[in-house]
């Protein structure tokens, strides 16, 4: 497996990456509240490229799994008290950590997080910072054994979604 920024020619199929996973959660338990259409989607992944923030894993050239990785924060994320400073030139917020259902629990979400660790202390940053949906068990038991420490609960606007809370970690470099 190989992790990579993507490119245009990815977008059609990282929308279908997360239509994927936004059918698989829509048939089981959706910890994410995920919906398909309106997050995530190719526009969010299209923002993620125009911003140079997305990045794919591959396996056997078959897009597995994304994340965006960006220095720029939720607006909630002022709600809470943080480890390291604030200064987001020096902080990468993790967006949109997204593994296709086929290759669920083989730790492409781990070796996301350990790319994303890896660009971070490689560019100097001081600490990595991401949310989730408060109730979203399987992906805080992940960043959990990752390393990442809760600082706090807040609403990041999502409220019309129902989705009003979200526990915010972060991992000091």
């Amino acid at each position: 497996m190989e992790i990579v920024k993507a490119d245009i020619t990815d977008i059609e199929e990282i929308g279908k990456l997360y239509d994927d996973v936004c059918d698989y959660l829509c048939e089981h338990e959706n910890y994410p509240g995920w919906k398909k259409g309106i997050y995530p989607n190719e526009n969010v992944a299209k923002d993620g490229l125009n911003d140079s923030a997305l990045y794919i894993a591959k396996n056997n050239n078959k897009i597995v799994g994304t994340v965006i990785l960006r220095h720029k924060p939720e607006a909630g994320y002022k709600n809470v008290e943080w480890m390291a400073e604030n200064n987001y030139e020096k902080i990468y917020v993790i967006y949109t950590l997204a593994v296709h259902p086929d290759f669920w629990r083989l730790g492409i979400g781990k070796k996301l997080l350990d790319f994303a660790e890896e660009i971070a202390r490689k560019e100097g940053c001081v600490s990595l910072r991401l949310d989730v949906v408060k109730g979203n068990i399987p992906a805080e038991s992940l960043y959990k054994k990752c390393g990442y420490k809760y600082v706090g609960t807040t609403s990041l606007g999502y409220e019309e979604y129902g989705l009003p809370w979200y526990n915010l970690y972060e991992k000091v470099l």
